[in-house]
């Protein structure tokens, strides 16, 4: 098994309050979690890969969400207590899932990558559609369960059922 750590969405837009989609209080809680995971994943080894949204203006997502993450803005930059360190890898994606329309496969492959920890936002966004994506290309996927998080605590809940339940993803407590 070769592992990759997985950072989704730890942006400004979504990790700050007044940010763009603030994910709310929550966010303070798994900031920590994942620091302690990068620490862990740097020292063994492990690829280090982060998935940030990275919008156009106009974006087709903003008929459902506010504009959020605009190419070029400190929205769209990842918060600074999480930077990626030299030799990690950071990922644009316009999409839900990190793998639509982005080079995350090939990027994992090139590793020999078969297992992903998905830590972040939001449970039932990003982290959820990305990890279907994995799933359905053949990755085990690992979410560790306190570091990840949504503006919508039942809906945060309800997909780490459906990461687990459905998806076959571990769930890390």
């Amino acid at each position: 098994m070769k592992r990759a750590l997985l950072v989704v969405d730890m942006i400004e837009d979504f990790v700050r309050e007044g940010g763009a989609l603030y994910c709310g209080p929550s966010m303070a809680k798994i900031v920590p979690v994942i620091q302690r995971e990068l620490v862990r994943a740097r020292a063994s080894g492990e690829p280090v890969v982060y998935l940030t949204d990275n919008h156009l203006p106009n974006d087709a997502e903003f008929a459902m969400f506010p504009p959020h993450a605009l190419v070029g803005t400190k929205g769209a930059e990842v918060v600074p207590e999480l930077a990626p360190a030299n030799g990690d890898v950071v990922i644009t994606k316009r999409r839900y899932s990190g793998f639509f329309g982005t080079d995350l496969d090939i990027t994992l492959r090139e590793r020999g990558v078969d297992t992903l920890r998905l830590v972040g936002d939001c449970t039932n966004i990003c982290v959820l559609y990305t990890a279907a994506d994995a799933r359905n290309l053949g990755y085990a996927v690992e979410v560790l369960q306190d570091a990840v998080t949504s503006f919508d605590e039942e809906a945060h809940r309800d997909a780490l059922r459906e990461l687990e339940k459905t998806l076959g993803a571990t769930i890390l407590r």
